[in-house]
């Protein structure tokens, strides 16, 4: 911590602290500041609400003095505990965030605007320093008596990170020392009866909360939504509270940080409106910029204060020699989500490109291939349909999937099956195992809307429903589980994945089979899909896996020529 600019950044003028976040937007626009694309949004989006606010419908008013007092409390009175600092100077894209979140109020009652922000930053970045000091400005400056702080994280150890923090800030201060008392687990501010306490998933007790600021630690290690919805219900009584999410990229492709994420950048791009949520995505913007160290403070703001280009460049040139350590370091300090596999079937980046939708009567009239999955346990069941979109080269398919409730009541896939089902991904059932007749029925029901001209089948576990169907009037097919047969399709599959070229309208359920798939592969490098471990499962891909056997055959592609033609199974397999 030292007491000038970032090194990112090439002053135009000499501001004072109090204009230091309009400034860093400013600058931040003009290029003049390095920052990834969603940063860049985030600044457009201050300066245009600054020019809105005189509008009628506007009722947002941004207040400077308000926006920099916790600025001016962390740099008065919290002494970092690591390094040798005596004092804590906050860089301008910390002004912009604090700045942010504390100066935007409501013009007729000064409420404040944000009740959410979410951060996205490198690694040692100092954010766990930030917060901490915002921490011990919230529990004795926020004009609220009993402000209970909650520090919170996956496991009590980690949430001790940054209360471990504060409380060596108060103790490293005199002057906080005389009205704060650091006890074991929890930090007192007698005056206001306010408190700080580090809580955590794990947490033995987590009712009884009355949230008025509630920090949330590294979120990319969340599986589901347990504490954050404890965190929410719990601020109803409080006249201004605020959740903030400050965290890295992460491998955990299905918890909440993805969605906040994906909200992140529907807001800012202004396909969606949410006027309560701050963002600020410190990330580099493509992988070509991997190799341009001059970009990757865009991923992390504070080089040159924390953190050293020289050293980064270093670790980087290691690092990237070994699969396991490029992948930590592409997440870490490039903050890219990465997935964790070791061979993962597609990479985040590759899914977010299949985001396109696409309505049931577009599709009405495409013959179908349908496949499904069972399970030979208490487990999930899953059945698709498959339409190859020929003019576009495009597939599009339509899964749903089978859980009983014994499943879900164990919840060790930690996903939230009832809003699945309230979405119509998924059925729960009341048996102890999904019964063949609810696949049957469900492809029945299909065929009175769809024209289902195949049914892909594993013949493991599935003569008697594959018996039914053939009776009742379906053509079936069985695909054999081999490297041989489903390996091209797996290699077609992900070209198509590549291309942006699978609608799956963003099934939830869908997405989180595609993210659990691993590749194994046989001495000639035919590949076949496995889960991750026992809890990640891929029911839905497998069903989806088994009717691209057949899609990929339907699908024409435009030769060298200009000619158009048919990919072949065999040609897929060289024969």
């Amino acid at each position: 911590m030292t007491n000038s600019i970032s090194s990112n950044v090439v002053p135009l003028a000499n501001p004072s602290s109090e204009l230091l976040t309009n400034w860093y937007a400013e600058q931040v626009i003009k290029g003049t500041i390095i920052a990834s694309k969603k940063v860049i949004l985030a600044a457009k989006r201050h300066i245009n609400d600054l020019k809105r606010q005189g509008d009628d419908d506007f009722p947002w008013a941004f207040d400077s003095e308000k926006g920099h007092r916790p600025i001016r409390f962390m740099e008065k009175f919290c002494r970092p505990s690591k390094g040798d600092f005596d004092q804590l100077i906050l860089q301008p894209w910390q002004h912009f965030i604090i700045g942010s979140l504390y100066g935007w109020i409501h013009k007729d009652t000064d409420i404040r605007r944000f009740r959410e922000g979410l951060i996205f930053v490198g690694r040692k970045n100092g954010k766990s320093t930030m917060i901490s000091g915002l921490s011990n400005y919230a529990v004795s400056k926020d004009g609220e008596n009993g402000a209970n702080i909650y520090l919170l994280a996956n496991s009590k150890q980690q949430a001790s990170i940054i209360f471990d923090e504060a409380k060596a800030m108060v103790k490293k201060s005199p002057q906080l020392r005389r009205h704060y008392t650091p006890l074991r687990f929890e930090i007192k501010h007698n005056k206001s009866f306010s408190s700080i306490e580090a809580r955590a998933s794990d947490s033995e007790k987590l009712d009884g909360l009355n949230t008025h600021l509630g920090v949330f630690d590294e979120i990319h290690e969340f599986k589901d939504y347990k504490l954050i919805n404890v965190i929410k219900k719990s601020r109803g009584s409080r006249k201004q509270p605020l959740i903030i999410y400050i965290t890295t990229a992460g491998y955990q492709l299905d918890g909440p940080l993805v969605k906040y994420y994906e909200d992140a950048g529907d807001v800012l791009d202004g396909a969606t409106k949410d006027e309560r949520t701050f963002y600020y995505i410190a990330e580099l913007d493509s992988e070509e910029e991997f190799e341009k160290p001059e970009t990757w403070v865009k991923a992390n703001p504070n080089m040159g204060v924390s953190l050293n280009l020289e050293t980064l460049k270093e670790d980087w040139e290691k690092d990237k020699r070994t699969p396991d350590e490029r992948r930590d370091f592409i997440t870490k300090q490039f903050n890219i989500f990465v997935n964790a596999s070791k061979t993962p079937f597609i990479e985040y980046d590759v899914l977010k490109r299949n985001n396109k939708f696409t309505g049931i009567e577009q599709v009405k009239n495409i013959p179908a291939v349908g496949g499904y999955d069972l399970s030979d346990t208490e487990d999930f069941t899953s059945a698709c349909l498959t339409f190859p979109i020929i003019e576009t080269g495009e597939v599009f398919v339509m899964s749903h999937s089978w859980v009983p409730k014994k499943k879900v009541l164990e919840e060790n896939e930690k996903i939230n099956y009832y809003e699945l089902q309230d979405q119509g991904y998924l059925t729960i059932v009341d048996t102890e195992y999904i019964r063949e007749e609810v696949v049957f029925d469900w492809f029945v029901e299909q065929s009175n809307h769809f024209n289902i001209e195949l049914i892909t089948y594993d013949r493991a576990k599935a003569f008697r429903l594959n018996k039914e169907l053939e009776e009742y009037g379906f053509d079936t097919e069985e695909v054999r589980q081999g490297f041989l047969t489903l390996g091209p399709a797996l290699d077609d599959l992900k070209h198509l994945f590549i291309d942006g070229k699978v609608i799956f309208n963003n099934n939830p359920l869908m997405r989180w089979y595609i993210n659990n798939v691993e590749l194994v592969s046989d001495r000639n490098n035919n590949k076949m899909p496995k889960k991750s471990n026992r809890y990640r499962k891929i029911d839905g891909f497998a069903a989806f896996l088994n009717t691209h056997t057949q899609i990929m055959e339907k699908l024409v592609v435009t030769q060298g020529s200009g000619d158009i033609g048919v990919i072949s199974m065999s040609d897929l397999m060289g024969r």
